[in-house]
């Protein structure tokens, strides 16, 4: 429900000067001076003889003295450019090589599913953020048909009297009608062994006689082989065959109803519609109620099959199948807790948004409730900061007021009685119960 390369970069580092070097050596550049040109001696003029003969002779013209040219000047050797000192480079980064075309194919593969995946989870949350906003209608408080599961002590002999009356006093101040009482698991085969609820009559009779009006249903349940080859298997008619026979038996004790939670049950189970069928007409003919506990509703359409696909556990309902579900129950209690939310308010949206697709396919007829997550835990699915009484009180009443808000047979379900915590009495007194 993904990723993108880093590349290291060497820190350039500060040039180093190496010792004693300010240009390449400052010394001074020695030079050649040029040379000073002698000047060559004029030769004389030589002087005339005396003629021999009385008649002088003319004197010869003498003959000019050659123009002494000087010798010249020697030309002054260049003097040697000294070799530029070389400026220190920094430390230079290794070549960087282009990537392969494999590596680049893989990162924007990489990259693709990012966007696939990352962009409508997105969109998804704060689609849920925005549902949370607004304001509840008024009127949309309890009516009187809350439902908690209870655990085993309670069946098993571990509860006295004294604990009987403090659990009826606590509801005293509530809108619970039903209590969900733990009395399996059944066996895979179907069966149920009666030593699984031996204090069973006197709870149900300790019940009535503090807190007349209160049903009491048995809370039955398994693992399904659906996911792992362990588990009760519904396709088998001799399966269902002994759920019903033991449905029978445990109304027989003098339970008002039989809470039924049968899980990992995946969307489309026409065994399951089956087995349901055959519970009502056996809990219709003795005036006890026939209650599920139902997964949650695909959040768009066919949600179920794509997290199936990607992780082996089609969590989710079609909400036709759960429509389906409704129409064969006197009591449908949405488990909507667990709900990898990770925000209070994307939490609160996802829970309206549940509370109004439940809403549109149960029938009037159907007790329809919300669960509401009394306990505490921090693990992948349940994050204890988002999943809180306020925010799932709030997503059911804000769900409630946009799609049927005068709903009659409308609750919420408490799970669980010992894991709950006073905070957690107090938000649902205060924000539901009023």
């Amino acid at each position: 429900m993904e990723r993108t390369g880093e590349t290291e970069t060497e820190t350039e580092s500060e040039p180093e000067t190496e010792p004693g070097a300010t240009g390449r050596g400052t010394g001074e550049i020695p030079t050649v001076k040029e040379g000073t040109a002698e000047e060559q001696p004029h030769q004389a003029t030589p002087e005339p003889s005396p003629s021999p003969t009385p008649e002088p002779s003319p004197s010869p013209t003498p003959s000019p003295s050659p123009t002494p040219s000087p010798s010249p000047s020697p030309t002054p050797s260049p003097s040697p450019t000294p070799s530029p000192s070389p400026t220190p480079s920094p430390r230079s980064s290794p070549p960087r090589s282009r990537p392969r075309p494999w590596v680049r194919w893989t990162r924007r593969v990489a990259l693709g599913l990012v966007l696939i995946v990352v962009l409508p989870v997105l969109a998804a949350e704060i689609s849920l953020r925005v549902n949370y906003t607004g304001d509840p209608a008024d009127g949309t408080y309890t009516r009187n048909k809350d439902a908690i599961w209870l655990g085993h002590a309670w069946v098993d002999g571990r509860k006295k009297d004294a604990d009987v009356t403090a659990l009826a006093r606590e509801l005293e101040t509530t809108g619970i009608r039903d209590l969900y009482v733990h009395s399996g698991p059944l066996e895979h085969d179907g069966t149920l062994p009666g030593s699984a609820y031996p204090r069973a009559r006197w709870f149900i009779d300790a019940v009535h006689r503090a807190a007349p009006g209160i049903r009491v249903q048995a809370w039955l349940g398994d693992v399904l082989a659906t996911e792992s080859p362990d588990g009760m298997r519904l396709e088998r008619p001799e399966t269902r065959a002994a759920v019903v026979e033991s449905t029978r038996q445990i109304l027989a004790t003098g339970f008002d109803g039989v809470h039924f939670d049968l899980e990992p049950l995946h969307s489309d189970d026409r065994n399951y519609l089956t087995l349901l069928d055959s519970l009502h007409g056996v809990t219709r003919a003795r005036g006890a109620q026939l209650s599920i506990a139902a997964h949650q509703i695909d959040p768009v359409p066919g949600f179920h099959s794509f997290w199936g696909t990607v992780a082996g556990h089609p969590k989710w309902w079609s909400q036709k199948f759960f429509g389906q579900v409704a129409r064969r129950v006197d009591q449908i209690a949405v488990m909507s807790y667990d709900t990898m939310q990770p925000l209070e308010s994307t939490y609160g949206g996802y829970v309206a948004q549940q509370t109004s697709l439940a809403l549109e396919v149960t029938p009037d007829s159907t007790d329809l409730l919300m669960g509401l997550p009394f306990y505490h835990e921090n693990r992948f699915g349940h994050w204890n900061h988002a999943e809180t009484v306020p925010a799932a009180v709030r997503g059911v009443r804000l769900g409630l007021s946009r799609t049927d808000a005068d709903r009659a047979n409308f609750g919420v379900a408490l799970y669980v009685d010992f894991a709950a915590e006073e905070g957690d009495w107090r938000a649902y007194r205060e924000d539901w119960v009023r």
